[in-house]
């Protein structure tokens, strides 16, 4: 059960008892870029017009099944979660309720961030329909975000993959994070109780590739 708790906190909607919550339409037109907070990440879709809403997720159902009716009912989060473990995605198109899932929505937020101006709306639009069916899904190399930023931009970039990216660097390319390395090195070579090259080496070549990227 561990993996699927640690894919909730990641994916999952933080506010899914309000799932009812209704949304005021007017408030949306074709092409606008819709954002809803996740635990951790950000969830994107392309608002396409009559309350429809073109978003990239993770869905593990069409691979087992082609009951088109099963497939286009709302994703669950176990569909999602099998969906990342297995890379598969799918653009497809929910109601606004289905996709922010009682979320708070942010409308064309990543305008204020991305220094390349908006396309046409009926262009984004129309981009984000024909980018309709099944991906490979990598949650850094292209994820939801990824499809609305060529979608509305043209340029497939995603801000929350270069933050993670950068936090991760920062824990395991640090001189404190090389100074453990050494020390768990060194411990596992005494341990073993061996000082052939096939131990030295990565004892000393891992601590020291480290600490020269810290």
């Amino acid at each position: 059960m561990f993996p699927f708790q640690l894919f909730n906190l990641f994916f999952v909607a933080s506010k899914v008892e309000d799932k009812d919550t209704k949304y005021d339409l007017s408030l949306y037109k074709r092409g606008d870029l819709l954002e809803v907070p996740r635990t951790i990440f950000t969830h994107f879709g392309i608002y396409l017009g009559g309350n429809r809403v073109a978003h990239l997720i993770p869905d593990i159902l069409p691979k087992i099944t082609r009951n088109k009716a099963a497939i286009a009912k709302m994703v669950t989060n176990n569909r999602l979660i099998l969906g990342c473990i297995a890379k598969m995605a799918s653009v497809r198109v929910d109601t606004i309720e289905d996709f922010a899932f009682g979320s708070e929505i942010l409308v064309n937020h990543m305008d204020k961030m991305c220094s390349l101006p908006p396309l046409d709306g009926d262009e984004i639009a129309r981009r984000a329909e024909k980018l309709m069916g099944s991906f490979t899904y990598s949650l850094l190399w292209y994820n939801c975000e990824h499809y609305v930023m060529y979608c509305r931009y043209g340029m497939a970039i995603s801000y929350q993959t270069y933050q993670f990216c950068t936090m991760v660097r920062k824990i395991f390319c640090s001189k404190i994070c090389a100074f453990i390395t050494a020390l768990c090195s060194l411990a596992t070579m005494l341990y073993l109780d061996s000082l052939t090259p096939v131990t030295t080496f990565p004892t000393l070549i891992l601590p020291f590739t480290i600490w020269m990227a810290s």
